[in-house]
This record gives C-alpha cells, structure tokens and sequence, in this order.
C-alpha cells in the first residue's frame, strides 16, 4: 500500500501535455533509434523481474496511443507489484524514457525525443 500512496503522490508532481521534457541533448535519429532498442531490452527484464502479465507490445501500445494525462500511470501500473519506493522510481524512470523514446501517435507517430531532435535542428 506505501507504493500506491507514494506512487499518487509522484503522479500528481508529473504534468505530461504533449511530450515529456527530454533531459539530455539528441544528436542524431540514430541515437534515438539506439537508445529506444536499449529501453525496450529494459523494459523487457522489468517486466519479467516483476512478474507482469503485459508485454513489450502492450507497453508500446499504450504509449502510441496515450490521449490523456493519465495514460502515462497506466504504463507504470502494468509494472507496479506494490514494491517499494526503490522499485517504484526504477519503474518511473524507464517508463519515463519509454513514454520519450517511443513514437505516440499523438504527435504524428514520432517520439518526444525526436521532435526535440526537429525542434532543435530548426533552432540551427
């Protein structure tokens, strides 16, 4: 129950609009693409580790289809076993850069990463 009432608290300091904020500087498509396949094999042992009944495709899914703020706790929820507060920000922070590095439909089936790729090469 700690991880639920912490994980309510964490949601709501977390305002996702249209992306999220991408901490780091994108150099190239191609680091985009070498970094979502690095997530994907994470996320692949995270849901194993916590024994979860979604797959990668689920997780993908969601994401691709996000319409609402909510959306984003939905990702986290397909991993949350109730853990602890260590677990619960592992979780958030992969699920934070799945929801960067994954292409939402939303915004023309590219990435939040990418479009800061786009809106950086613009500012060039």
């Amino acid at each position: 129950m700690k991880g639920r009432s912490l994980l309510l608290s964490i949601r709501k300091k977390i305002l996702y609009k249209e992306f999220a904020i991408i901490p780091m500087e994108i150099e190239s498509k191609q680091q985009i693409l070498a970094r979502r396949k690095e997530i994907e094999h994470e996320l692949i042992d995270m849901l194993k580790e916590t024994e979860s009944d979604f797959s990668l495709q689920h997780v993908k899914d969601a994401i691709f289809h996000e319409e609402d703020n909510d959306d984003m706790m939905k990702v986290v929820a397909m991993f949350d076993r109730g853990g602890d507060a260590s677990e619960l920000s592992n979780i958030l922070e992969l699920v934070t850069d799945a929801w960067n590095y994954f292409p939402h439909k939303a915004i023309s089936g590219l990435s939040p990463a990418e479009m800061s790729l786009k809106y950086q090469k613009k500012d060039k």
